[in-house]
């Protein structure tokens, strides 16, 4: 459903969703499919993005609870096993490792998608909720008041919610009206995105070679394709993206160890510098934040989205929960329950990944001899390495109902 013109009287929806990235989107259907009337609020921008996703495990279940999987699964390919190989060349080096998806029977640890292949299929979700408008504007300025949210549109149309989410970025103008501050870092470090055509096939291998500038990463596509995620220091990124398509192939190939045989550019090359952002907290004044409005980092282990995703499917967890017990839904309350059910998860992995991106970057022998031994144990010791796959996948203690098989309760 799209907006009428602007010059009426506010729209009045439960649930405003203000950003349509792939969080934004899947949030909007979720609170929609609950019965919620729902408004998603952003700007139609270019539907192409070179970029990839690596869906895990933990949000493809929630993905197919939302009727969303078979579409996109066409799309995807799976990442069966992922190698780790220490290419530091450092005194200090950690053993090749390699996770099987299969110690945990699984068929994969996710599935890698081009985002313009998953927008597409939000997107097109999206119309098909009855209970979803969407405005095609830029959320302008954010009144909060007792009872609602009033939010002003650069179209001149005003949407009142009880409850607003923030999936509009690093940026969040969400964010900045509820009043929450942000801790904000930067690293050394850029990341040169693009998408491969190779020789010899994957078998389905997500390959991460850790390098003394960061991972150079490798993740399946369907056919003989695959995602590249090269961190380098921000002017060899540069240089590498100038690159003619013949020389950066055969670079890649180099950096690859050849391990995929001979390589061909396919499509668009996109920079991106590194840093990291967390919120203070992620919900207060009856805004919640989700994705990159909350927490940011480096692109390692694919965690960014997934995150992101669980946020979703909490945030939607506890408001249906909520409602069911006639609790206002934008009340400090629920809120509460939201920071407290994130927060753990929020601070392992940004933690998490800031620690093992600045042990690749440090020269300090102890700081390498931790990283080799503890990927050494990982590799050799069973019980150990199922843990780590499983709490990659997602949290055991923080994983929402909607990612182990449960469906949220509708409106009665």
């Amino acid at each position: 459903m799209t907006a009428k013109s602007a010059g009426k009287s506010p729209a009045k929806v439960d649930v405003a969703v203000v950003g349509a990235g792939p969080s934004g989107m899947a949030c909007a259907i979720l609170f929609a499919r609950q019965g919620f009337s729902t408004a998603l609020i952003a700007p139609s921008g270019p539907s192409e993005d070179g970029r990839t996703t690596a869906l895990l495990d933990s949000s493809v279940e929630m993905l197919k609870n939302l009727g969303l999987w078979d579409a996109i699964r066409p799309h995807a390919a799976p990442l069966s096993h992922m190698r780790i190989i220490d290419a530091t060349e450092r005194l200090i080096r950690a053993p090749e490792i390699v996770f099987d998806a299969s110690e945990l029977k699984l068929e994969a640890f996710g599935y890698n998608v081009e985002n313009k292949d998953l927008n597409a299929i939000l997107a097109k979700a999206c119309k098909g909720e009855k209970d979803l408008q969407r405005f095609n504007a830029l959320a302008d300025t954010l009144t909060i008041g007792a009872q609602s949210v009033s939010i002003s549109l650069d179209n001149g149309v005003i949407v009142e919610a009880a409850l607003t989410i923030g999936a509009d970025g690093r940026r969040s103008k969400v964010r900045d009206a509820a009043g929450i501050e942000v801790s904000e870092w930067r690293y050394p470090q850029s990341a040169l995105v693009l998408n491969l055509e190779h020789h010899v096939p994957h078998y389905n291998h997500s390959t991460e070679f850790h390098t003394r500038s960061d991972p150079f990463t490798l993740v399946p596509l369907p056919g003989r394709r695959s995602s590249l995620v090269c961190v380098v220091d921000p002017d060899t990124a540069e240089t590498l993206k100038r690159l003619p398509d013949e020389e950066l192939a055969l670079e890649i190939e180099r950096r690859a160890q050849s391990a995929y045989g001979a390589m061909k550019v396919a499509g668009s090359r996109q920079c991106y510098p590194l840093g990291g952002l967390s919120a203070k907290t992620v919900a207060r004044n009856r805004c919640a934040l989700v994705g990159e409005a909350a927490h940011v980092f480096p692109p390692i282990g694919a965690q960014g989205l997934n995150l992101g995703l669980r946020d979703v499917a909490a945030l939607g967890e506890i408001v249906a929960n909520a409602r069911q017990q006639g609790i206002d839904i934008g009340s400090g309350e629920v809120l509460s329950r939201y920071e407290r059910a994130r927060r753990p998860d929020i601070l392992s992995r940004t933690t998490g990944v800031d620690l093992l991106n600045r042990s690749l970057l440090t020269d300090l022998l102890p700081v390498q001899l931790a990283r080799s031994a503890g990927l050494y144990l990982a590799g050799k010791v069973g019980p150990l390495r199922r843990l780590l796959m499983r709490e990659g996948i997602a949290p055991m203690f923080s994983r929402p109902r909607l990612m182990k098989g449960f469906s949220l309760p509708r409106a009665s």
